[in-house]
């Protein structure tokens, strides 16, 4: 299997963040649209309104604190280092849904990357006659473990795929939902876009 060449697309995702009520961390899950490689659907029914629900392969945060930092009109967001891991979804395992983000973890673990350094966002606000505003954020993560499994009746392995890890950009839109789950005080959703990183000097 050959691994995802460098700088090119190795997966589309999308996801919410979500924030504690109860100690301000936030997390992000979500769920794959692509992940290059792989060879079949990611959705069961990419027609259905819930598509989460639908989804074959999944990913979740560990819980982190973020720092904010304000400069004019631009609100930026300082993340600290922090694995998330990829979920897959077979039968027997609860679908994926937003209103319940346990829900995204419930699969079998199939690879865990590592945000390989701080993560700095940004928030630009727009102008009030139009509302409209954008947040933006990019990280490299490194593929700190993973398992071969099985998916369509072909095996993978995402150290195959992508040995070296990935550079996502993540974007999200102005409006937080108006009714988070229980336990959370805002959600956002976002979504993702990831290149393949190529080799490099060992750390």
């Amino acid at each position: 299997m050959a691994p995802v060449i460098p700088a090119s697309v190795a997966w589309y995702v999308t996801g919410r963040f979500y924030l504690s009520s109860e100690d301000a961390t936030l997390q992000d899950l979500g769920f794959f649209l692509h992940l290059e490689g792989l060879h079949g659907p990611l959705l069961e029914d990419p027609t259905g309104k819930v598509a989460e629900a639908t989804a074959l392969l999944t990913f979740r945060s560990t819980p982190f604190k973020s720092v904010s930092v304000d400069n004019g009109g631009l609100s930026l967001s300082v993340d600290p280092v922090g694995d998330f891991t990829v979920y897959l979804k077979e039968p027997g395992h609860a679908r994926a849904h937003f209103d319940d983000p346990a829900s995204f973890s419930e699969g079998c673990p199939i690879a865990t990357f590592r945000r390989a350094s701080l993560v700095v966002g940004g928030a630009f606000s727009g102008p009030a006659s139009t509302g409209r505003s954008l947040s933006m954020n990019v990280f490299t993560a490194r593929l700190v473990w993973s398992t071969a499994f099985e998916l369509h009746g072909e095996r993978y392995d995402l150290k195959d795929l992508l040995p070296h890890g990935i550079t996502q950009w993540g974007e999200s839109g102005p409006l937080a939902l108006a009714s988070p789950p229980p336990g959370f005080s805002k959600v956002v959703p976002f979504v993702g876009s990831a290149v393949a990183v190529g080799p490099g000097l060992a750390r």
